[in-house]
């Protein structure tokens, strides 16, 4: 029995000697496993400016465990050398490494971040991204599959439109297939159920229960590069959007169905529990949140379930979070600076019941499971950022009661020299078996006798 217990241990034991500083946010891919608790770090892929600091692209680490003394402080600063459009980054299923893109360059940043979570490293750096994949450019979202990174691209290398594909990597960073998304061209064997296929690409998640993969569209290097305010004042340009969702057989990486949904769907968010058939999207250009589904004959579907603000006014929806129990849904809005809370206990009828305003603009969120912590950050793309004084650059932490948001701690990143704060991602030292050597002496002591009585348990047997 000791020897049954001890081998228990052995392979749990990185979990139950440190289960208080275990962490993770929603939204992540479901093949990375999911354990609960308070995090200690934030990892913000973070765009270089000119003239702020040293003007480069880099990886900001910020402590956020409140029992460390490094809590609301920049721990690290890992700079890669030059400006890339530094927008996305996605978690590696093993957790060990974070992936990060650049949407002007083409380069894709692989980070360790287990080695030493409060000093993540360069492991590799993948320069041939457009010629190993046939001519994708702007890696965007970054997609954790089983032993696999699945990169969605925003763009092309012919025309610098939005026609594009997602490209499929190893955990090595070994290129292995690209996968075009359908066109009215080259439907590729997917049913065309609206009037629009036009091969735009964007996000990517999946609902492993059902082997379906949902992938959204955006627009293309030649307009996510423009000014801003030059790209709405060209009507050339403001056609220049995608108006669909795929539906792909997850695991053949093959389409099915290409389906309208008009105005720019975005951030796609599945519900976690398998009962629940269903993902979300917020469109850009039409400030609605649609629902995408499974009928009740099988088919998958979209349709637009609720107004985000005035749509009239365009607020501008960006990012999404879906809560872990499938019943809220935070959606920010750039141009208001304002993040909204919807209520999704009936996903056919989402209801807003909050609101507040964090900053001049606002861009990412990121809630921990427990749906106590919402992280926000500010930057969407660096020639659509604000200007002048309106052009606020941070990380902000708030706790969540359910009701209201209370505000913890904030980073400037202008002041810091930084440049501008984009996706945010989470790590802990309990993910890989260790200590945080940052948390207090009580915790740490607990945390220290529960892994001696563990190891005691082992060398008894």
């Amino acid at each position: 029995m000791k020897k049954l217990i001890a081998f228990f241990l052995t392979l749990s034991m990185p979990f139950l000697f440190s289960l208080p500083v275990q962490a993770d946010e929603t939204c992540m891919s479901p093949y990375i496993a999911k354990i609960t608790g308070q995090e200690d770090y934030v990892y913000v892929w973070t765009l270089g400016v000119e003239g702020v600091g040293d003007e480069q692209d880099k990886l900001v680490t910020i402590g956020a465990n409140p029992n460390a003394d490094n809590y609301g402080k920049i721990v690290h600063v890992l700079s890669v050398g030059g400006r890339n459009e530094a927008h996305h980054s996605g978690l590696s299923d093993d957790r060990r490494y974070l992936w990060a893109g650049g949407l002007d360059t083409n380069k894709i940043f692989i980070f360790d971040i287990h080695t030493d979570p409060a000093a993540p490293s360069i492991s590799k750096v993948i320069t041939d991204f457009a010629d190993v994949t046939g001519g994708l450019v702007g890696p965007h979202t970054f997609y954790a599959l089983p032993g696999r990174m699945m990169v969605t691209a925003l763009s092309n290398n012919v025309d610098n439109g939005g026609r594009t594909g997602m490209a499929e990597y190893n955990n090595e960073g070994e290129f292995i297939a690209t996968h075009w998304i359908p066109t009215d061209e080259d439907l590729r064997g997917a049913t065309k159920s609206g009037q629009f296929a036009d091969g735009y690409g964007y996000d990517v998640r999946v609902k492993a229960d059902l082997n379906i993969m949902l992938t959204s569209s955006f627009t293309g290097w030649s307009n996510y590069m423009m000014d801003f305010g030059a790209m709405l004042g060209s009507p050339e340009a403001m056609q220049r959007f995608g108006n669909t969702m795929v539906v792909w057989d997850m695991h053949a990486r093959k389409p099915l169905k290409v389906l309208d949904v008009p105005g720019v769907p975005l951030e796609i968010r599945c519900a976690w529990d398998p009962e629940n058939k269903y993902c979300f999207t917020s469109t850009a250009l039409t400030s609605q949140i649609w629902l995408i589904y499974e009928d009740d004959s099988g088919e998958w579907q979209a349709k637009a379930v609720a107004d985000i603000g005035n749509p009239a006014e365009v607020p501008l929806p960006v990012d999404i979070s879906i809560t872990a129990d499938d019943t809220g849904l935070w959606v920010d809005t750039f141009l208001e600076g304002k993040a909204r809370y919807f209520d999704i206990s009936d996903p056919h009828a989402p209801k807003q019941v909050y609101e507040q305003v964090i900053g001049s603009q606002i861009n990412m969120v990121s809630q921990s499971w427990d749906g106590k912590r919402v992280y926000f950050s500010s930057s969407l793309l660096g020639n659509w950022d604000k200007t002048g004084d309106a052009d606020e650059q941070y990380v902000k932490l708030y706790h969540w009661d359910g009701e209201t948001l209370e505000h913890q701690w904030s980073i400037d990143f202008y002041e810091h020299g930084l440049g501008r704060a984009h996706q945010m991602r989470f790590g802990s030292y309990a993910m890989y078996g260790m200590l945080n050597p940052y948390v207090d002496s009580v915790q740490t002591a607990e945390i220290q006798k529960n892994k001696e009585e563990t190891i005691k348990v082992q060398s008894d047997s």
